[in-house]
């Protein structure tokens, strides 16, 4: 039982050192051991400061990004909508001057082709007319060679001929 009760000189000394100890701590120890606990503390205080000033800066700064974001697409949408209505406009003004060369290319086609027409009528015309008179010519100079036929001619014209 010895062990487990310890003797008087025992308590007495160890008390003792434990009072030196305790003195020399408080004297020398405890107050950079308290100053370095109170700066740690201070420094997380800080550091928790800052990140909740953070965490505002960046909610701050992610609304800001949503509403340039929201600005940026109505101002896409707007642009895009202008760019789509003067590409209508556009291309209905081409296709309107594309009619309106097209109509004036049929028309002077058309015209031409009446000209090239009433030229090719004219040429025929010419033509038959000539070839009538040939045929004519011909027909009369056979007609007339001789004396007998030009005399019964005149007379059968004399004859239908009522004065």
């Amino acid at each position: 039982m010895e062990l487990v009760t310890p003797e008087i000189g025992l308590v007495f000394w160890t008390t003792v050192s434990f009072l030196i100890l305790f003195f020399l701590l408080a004297k020398f120890a405890w107050k950079p051991i308290m100053g370095a606990i109170d700066d740690r503390e201070r420094s997380i205080e800080d550091a928790l400061l800052k990140a909740a000033a953070a965490k505002d800066e960046m909610a701050r700064l992610t609304n800001e990004n949503e509403s340039l974001l929201k600005d940026a697409r109505a101002e896409r949408d707007l642009i895009l909508l202008e760019a789509r209505k003067l590409k209508d406009h556009i291309v209905s003004e081409a296709k309107e001057a594309a009619q309106k060369e097209g109509a004036r290319q049929i028309e002077l086609a058309r015209i031409e082709i009446n000209n090239q027409k009433n030229i090719a009528m004219a040429d025929v015309k010419n033509q038959v007319s000539a070839l009538s008179i040939e045929i004519a010519e011909k027909i009369l100079r056979k007609q007339f060679e001789d004396q007998g036929k030009q005399d019964a001619l005149v007379a059968d014209l004399l004859k239908e001929v009522k004065l």
